[in-house]
């Protein structure tokens, strides 16, 4: 352990944990808390994609969507087993944007980024096309164009997992209480008692990161955070291919029904102004009337709040950049690095996943104004488990079931949650698969979770770490829980803290 660290980090979503993996692999001692689970928040909050936002383009963010569509395919082939690519069907509503729009943003869009692994855009004719046997008939014609699936909660713990194998030192559900800079360097202290010291400090806080730089840092500052709930909606399945959709509406908002765990469709999302503590964000009512309403007028069977199964939300840390609407508001992220303290602190404010890589490499490049920082190194670079082709997840879930017993649906499941890792969690258990508790969740995984993955709770495991809580009873998730809590105490190792 440093006596005093080059980095602070405060945050363990996204942003926080890809800054950590990328200043450890530069040789940097790095020191990240987060108050709760690992990408508890908006981390695991999201549509589940990364893309250059397509709708973006009538903002004229040319830059931010080049960015995010550049780095697609960065990330498809740095985590093949948590991403692949998604064919998304949009339908041509006569009453809105007009066909040939439609078709130059999409001609646009397939040629901004350097598009090389992911197939063009093509027309459809819905009335012959699989894509149109869910829709209302008057939707005829249509376009298909590509985008990319990621799983948000398992990016961040890879992330967090390869910057403490580089040497990173990560505390989960461990607060900042304050920060202050003393004699040249930031003095952290932490709800457990600790005080960290390090030369620089980054503020990686999300939703709290005005209240971070404000209440907790001491910061003056002119910066606010527009706090933004994106509510999705899940359903039992509306359609059997493996298309999604992205549907438009009379007020100017795109929504997506796109295929989720196997047996639903996840619907998503809204832009609403959020008032009040982050944590507490949840789809009301009125979002899930709007969300069932708007992809009612698509497809052919009218979809209700009675078809709901599940529902989440995320608070997005919008850059307040004075837009009329939550819509409007930018979706780049926005850096401000101050030295004025005595010691730098770099608050980030906004971003994506789709971006969060570079927004690491454009952290360390501020910060390389006042310290050394090295040179980049994360594009191409595996993350864990993902070190296999981009179309060999089915190859890999054919190895993981000649591993072990488990079932066909279980084995691509686990390629697709830790890739070749799922090979190594069996054979250091020896094919031993323990207990079973259900819905192919078995004791060897939950002891990998526990042991490398910081999971303590039901909810770690069944929401973030997997959605199999889709798939639990009541009654099984207390029998998980009264086992995670006699196993969590037996536990030890570099995430057991």
């Amino acid at each position: 352990m440093s006596d005093i660290y080059d980095i602070c980090i405060v945050g363990g979503g996204v942003n926080g944990c890809g800054i950590a993996r990328d200043a450890a692999g530069r040789g940097k001692s790095v020191f990240l808390c987060e108050k709760g689970d690992l990408g508890e928040a908006t981390s695991s909050s999201s549509t589940k994609l990364f893309h250059g936002g397509l709708r973006y383009l009538e903002h004229y963010a040319f830059r931010l969507v080049r960015e995010s569509l550049q780095e697609r395919e960065v990330l498809l082939k740095a985590m093949p087993h948590i991403s692949w690519p998604m064919r998304f069907v949009l339908p041509h509503h006569k009453g809105l944007r007009p066909a040939w729009l439609l078709r130059l943003g999409l001609f646009i869009y397939d040629n901004l980024g350097g598009r090389k692994i992911l197939p063009a855009t093509r027309t459809l004719d819905l009335a012959r096309d699989a894509a149109g046997a869910p829709l209302n008939n008057r939707f005829a014609r249509g376009f298909e164009y590509s985008d990319c699936w990621v799983e948000d909660s398992r990016l961040v713990v890879l992330n967090a997992r390869d910057a403490v194998d580089r040497g990173a030192e990560i505390a989960v559900r461990t607060a900042c209480v304050s920060a202050r800079v003393e004699e040249g360097t930031w003095s952290v202290t932490l709800e457990d008692g600790r005080t960290i010291r390090a030369r620089a400090l980054v503020n990686a806080a999300g939703p709290w990161a005005e209240e971070m730089a404000r209440n907790r840092a001491g910061l003056n500052t002119s910066e606010h955070v527009r706090l933004v709930r994106g509510s999705h909606i899940v359903t039992r399945k509306l359609f059997d291919h493996d298309r999604a959709y992205i549907f438009q509406h009379a007020d100017g908002r795109i929504v997506f029904a796109i295929p989720y765990e196997t047996d639903f469709t996840l619907i998503g999302t809204t832009d609403v102004e959020h008032e009040g503590d982050p944590k507490t964000a949840e789809c009301s009512p009125e979002e899930a009337a709007y969300l069932c309403k708007l992809v009612s007028e698509y497809f052919a069977k009218l979809v209700t709040t009675d078809d709901i199964v599940w529902t989440y939300s995320g608070v997005r840390p919008l850059f307040d950049d004075g837009s009329e609407s939550a819509s409007k508001a930018t979706r780049d992220y926005v850096l401000k690095l101050d030295r004025d303290l005595g010691a730098p602190i770099l608050n980030i404010y906004g971003g994506k996943i789709t971006t969060y890589r570079k927004l690491s490499e454009d952290v360390l490049a501020r910060l390389g104004e006042v310290m050394d920082m090295g040179k980049p190194w994360t594009a191409g670079v595996a993350l864990p488990g993902g070190d296999f082709p981009v179309d060999g997840v089915q190859a890999l879930a054919g190895q993981v079931a000649v591993t072990s017993d488990v079932d066909p649906a279980t084995a691509l499941r686990l390629a697709k949650a830790y890739g070749t890792d799922a090979i190594r969690m069996l054979t250091e258990a020896d094919g031993d698969l323990g207990q079973d508790f259900g819905h192919g969740l078995y004791e060897v995984e939950l002891r990998w979770l526990i042991a490398r993955e910081w999971a303590r709770t039901t909810d770690d495991v069944l929401w973030r770490r997997s959605k199999l809580g889709l798939r639990f009873a009541p009654a099984e998730v207390e029998v998980l829980a009264d086992w995670m809590r006699e196993a969590v105490k037996e536990t030890a190792g570099p995430a057991a803290a």
